[in-house]
């Protein structure tokens, strides 16, 4: 990687020289004498520092700003243009305020030093035209319009930082000659900039992605490097869409537009021939970040590779829609789109989803990866052959299911929620949301419970409409949860199993408690689902049946305890 220019703090040109002075005589004038300005302007900057007191020891009050003895203050002609504290472990706030008031401020430099926080605003000292704040601890996303109007900016050194989010589209200056914002974590598009003299350009070990702008065609591919989402000259891999100058927002919409006629009549004339329901995933190309994968020690995927695989329709729930997509290498995964996670932030997002990470049993459906959007998150996870429970119950295909299997099918969701009960200590409701349709089943029909510990992340004006959780009588009735809401999702989830009935679709709590004492108040022979192969096995089943109902019961003191209900369910045997 070559290395962008090194610093440079020479004298002002010598043809500025005159404007400089005039300007600066009026200035002054203006000023109503103060002739100590830049002196407390300076001192007040040093007071937001910490550990400056060392450093800056010798900013001294009795002695000017441009005696020389002030150390990192630049000056020409007596007057202030430049500071250079690099390397000086400074930290605190950086007060843009303080320095607002320099009207020849033209160089900034804080270099190796550890700030950290968001960018300052550095439109407050305008005409600043270079900036230097590589090598310190800046985080979180630098606003759009940071560089607005600070058309004087010639060279802006933003490298090894923690900066997020995308690039500033308001770096116009048409004076820009040096960028270099690598070894940070911006994310998007590269925005159009302008400048016909940048000279030095270096982006690279982002997450950027999409085509490089025209106007930066000619650059080293070196400054784009370990950007694997970035396509288009210089680099070799070829966009689908390239950037280019010819094309106005006007076209290029038209364009849109075109295409999106064509794929309209391709998946019309597709649908005519298949009975599955093909089609992409639906705005994953718009994702601004990499996937995050929970398991370093998986084979990996890109976000590239979902955004060519061809996507089958699985179904819409509460929470979102599901995707089957096809890998190049033969593998399948799902991807869950939800779309009412738009209230957390980025980083109790990721705590979040690197904790389910961390969870491991061999009844819950383990997650892959994960993606954060503002407006939509993605979870990533293996597709499982065998369907879904409420599949096999009640799907077109469904057949007999003897209780054999509805038996190994329910004590293996009581294991996956015990562990979670034990895992996840800090949720009142370790699952939230556990019914037939987020129970899979792999070739063995070993279930495997999936949308579970989502509750933290659901926004909290959905998430009574979205979660099972919230349909059980005590929130009906007292609008709170409890450890004992999971139990009552468990026995009605028995409930189902047993009888094949199916649980009313998005139905309120009265018409699941109906539901419930339809099938409490009948003779258990009455009940028993006609499709499950009950032969020699009716007084295990009517155990099982009576442990449903008391894990349903109204009142939520007198209902079943986990720890009660799960040795009750074990002890339960198939009598074949």
């Amino acid at each position: 990687m070559r290395a962008l220019h090194p610093i440079d703090f020479t004298f002002p040109p010598r043809k500025q020289i005159y404007c400089f002075v005039v300007v600066h005589f009026l200035v002054y004038y203006c000023s109503a004498g103060d002739s100590g300005m830049e002196g407390k302007a300076l001192l007040k900057f040093k007071s937001s520092l910490i550990n400056s007191e060392g450093p800056l020891r010798n900013w001294n009050p009795g002695t000017p700003p441009c005696s020389g003895k002030w150390v990192g203050v630049l000056c020409y002609n007596n007057y202030v243009w430049g500071l250079q504290l690099e390397k000086m472990n400074l930290k605190g706030y950086i007060d843009v305020d303080a320095l607002s008031p320099l009207p020849f401020m033209r160089a900034v430099s804080f270099m190796g030093n550890a700030f950290e926080g968001p960018m300052p605003d550095w439109k407050k000292v305008g005409a600043i035209k270079a900036l230097y704040l590589s090598d310190n601890h800046f985080s979180g996303d630098i606003a759009a319009d940071a560089f607005k109007g600070m058309y004087s900016l010639k060279k802006i050194h933003l490298a090894n930082n923690n900066f997020t989010g995308p690039i500033p589209t308001s770096l116009e200056s048409p004076k820009l000659i040096e960028l270099d914002f690598h070894n940070n974590h911006f994310t998007g598009n590269i925005p159009r900039i302008t400048s016909e003299n940048l000279k030095n350009l270096n982006l690279s070990n982002n997450q950027l992605e999409g085509p490089i702008p025209f106007a930066l065609r000619d650059m080293d591919p070196s400054s784009f490097a370990a950007n694997k989402a970035l396509c288009g000259a210089p680099l070799s891999n070829v966009c689908l869409f390239p950037s280019s100058p010819k094309t106005t927002p006007i076209s290029f919409i038209i364009i849109l537009i075109l295409l999106g006629i064509l794929l309209l009549l391709f998946l019309i004339l597709l649908a005519r021939f298949h009975d599955k329901t093909m089609q992409p995933i639906v705005d994953i190309e718009k994702a601004p970040t990499k996937l995050s994968f929970v398991d370093e020690g998986r084979l990996k995927f890109e976000l590239q590779e979902l955004m060519r695989a061809s996507a089958e329709v699985l179904g819409s729930g509460n929470l979102g829609a599901s995707y089957k997509a096809l890998l190049v290498d033969g593998d399948a995964v799902v991807v869950k789109r939800f779309k009412h996670m738009n209230s957390i932030d980025r980083e109790e997002f990721h705590e979040h989803m690197r904790r389910l990470g961390r969870l491991s049993h061999p009844n819950l459906l383990p997650l892959v990866a994960y993606l954060f959007r503002k407006e939509e998150k993605l979870l990533v996870f293996d597709f499982i052959n065998n369907g879904s429970l409420a599949a096999l119950l009640h799907g077109k295909q469904s057949g007999v299911v003897r209780w054999g299997t509805r038996l190994k099918i329910i004590k293996g969701v009581t294991k996956g929620l015990v562990y979670l009960q034990n895992e996840v200590l800090t949720l009142t409701v370790p699952h939230g949301h556990l019914k037939s349709s987020n129970v899979l089943l792999d070739n063995e029909y070993n279930p495997l419970l999936m949308d579970y510990a989502l509750h933290p992340v659901v926004n909290s004006a959905y998430v009574h409409n979205l979660l099972l959780a919230y349909k059980s009588p005590e929130y009906a009735h007292h609008h709170c949860i409890s450890k004992k809401t999971d139990v009552w999702c468990l026995g009605v989830l028995i409930l189902e199993i047993l009888t094949g009935r199916y649980l009313p679709n998005n139905g309120t709590t009265s018409d699941i408690a109906a539901w419930i004492n339809g099938i409490a108040g009948q003779e258990y022979s009455h009940v028993f689902d006609k499709d499950m192969d009950a032969s020699g096995s009716t007084n295990q089943m009517e155990k099982m049946l009576q442990i449903g109902i008391s894990c349903c019961i109204e009142d939520a003191d007198k209902r079943l305890d986990l720890e009660v209900a799960a040795p009750q369910i074990e002890q339960i045997q198939h009598d074949d």
